[in-house]
């Protein structure tokens, strides 16, 4: 054990402290707007697949309703903001809104549904994303139906507004960076993932993330020795409902546009257990690691082809596999090779084989 901290841990732990770092000074090291956007979508999905890793990951729950939670705290922020106005209080309105309905649902879901077995409550949590959708859809009058919603956000985080401004009335630059509300929007999206993020963290080890763990090995046992599973079970669904909410209402703040494809789509849900598999589950920083590499290539992957593909125009059919409208297909091919090569994820691989060292 001695062994498994010292080296495979320790390594993880260097890598994951290298990302936040670079998230933190994303703004500086990667100066246009694409690469300020993977930034802010990776502290996004990193929230929620570690919350999604305390339902499979730690207590063995295999949910397919995570993204319908992301949605309601998306909606909660996004109507507020479209009827109230672009104030701090349509924030928080929609943010303990989004909250609240996802609370609800998800004590409503886990009561009913967490006593059956596994398969049972995984097709229960896929019936109720897919009604989440279809109202999303239909109640077109709150949530503008296909074409989703578009508001404005606090004035705070508008390009114009100035953080800091020299005697002249400029703003500020650091390191050729315009301090102004573009930069105060990243920051508050990181903030916000880091606090989510430590929250969750602090609970994976603590005595009660030593039970879901229990719960996850031998719900039987556990049961046996004295622990209310069912009641554990429910609280650890609607804590990770609660952290997918909020980040939901962060990422509607964060891209002034909430509709069904970037809220509750089943795309996110299949992206959310990809990053999950990648990273390892049952443990934080594998969700750090899964959501960094699938992000990145979700953005990059095409662009890297497309170069690769002009490097190697006079080779025969290698340009042509190569070509960017197949990204999909050697993303599938990386999936594939990650999954074997590193059974248990890629953190729960390189800390399995650290302890062996």
């Amino acid at each position: 054990m001695a062994k498994q901290d010292t080296t495979g841990a320790r390594a993880v732990k260097i890598a994951v402290f290298l990302i936040a770092a670079l998230l933190l000074f994303a703004p500086f090291l990667f100066q246009d707007v694409r690469a300020l956007e993977v930034a802010a979508r990776i502290c996004i999905f990193i929230v929620l697949v570690a919350s999604y890793d305390l339902l499979i990951g730690y207590t063995g729950i295999v949910s397919f309703a995570h993204t319908m939670f992301f949605g309601f705290g998306s909606y909660g922020a996004a109507i507020a903001l479209k009827q109230m106005g672009p104030g701090w209080d349509a924030v928080a309105l929609g943010a303990l809104a989004g909250a609240a309905v996802s609370l609800v649902v998800a004590v409503a879901i886990g009561l009913v549904s967490l006593r059956v077995k596994a398969i049972f409550f995984a097709m229960i949590t896929l019936a109720a994303a897919s009604v989440a959708l279809v109202l999303a859809s239909q109640l077109s009058h709150l949530t503008g139906g296909e074409d989703g919603i578009t508001y404005r956000a606090p004035d705070l985080f508008k390009p114009a507004t100035k953080l800091l401004t020299d005697a002249d009335g400029k703003v500020v630059e650091w390191f050729g960076v315009k301090l102004n509300g573009k930069i105060a929007a990243y920051y508050f999206v990181f903030t916000s993932a880091l606090i989510l993020f430590a929250v969750m963290f602090r609970l994976t080890v603590s005595p009660l993330g030593t039970v879901l763990v229990a719960i996850r090995e031998n719900e039987a046992r556990a049961e046996a020795i004295g622990y209310r599973v069912v009641a554990y079970r429910t609280f650890v669904f609607c804590a990770s409902a609660l952290v997918a909410s909020l980040a939901g209402s962060v990422y509607a703040v964060w891209l002034k546009y909430t509709g069904p494809d970037t809220a509750l789509s089943f795309a996110i849900m299949i992206d959310i257990l990809l990053m999950v598999v990648i990273g390892g589950m049952g443990t934080m920083w594998g969700a750090v690691v899964g959501a960094v590499l699938m992000v990145m290539a979700q953005y990059y992957l095409r662009d890297l082809m497309g170069a690769a593909s002009e490097a190697l125009a006079g080779v025969p059919l290698l340009p042509d596999l190569l070509n960017p409208d197949r990204w999909l297909f050697w993303l599938g091919i990386i999936f594939i090779l990650l999954v074997y090569f590193f059974p248990k994820g890629i953190v729960g691989t390189i800390m399995q084989k650290g302890a062996r060292t």
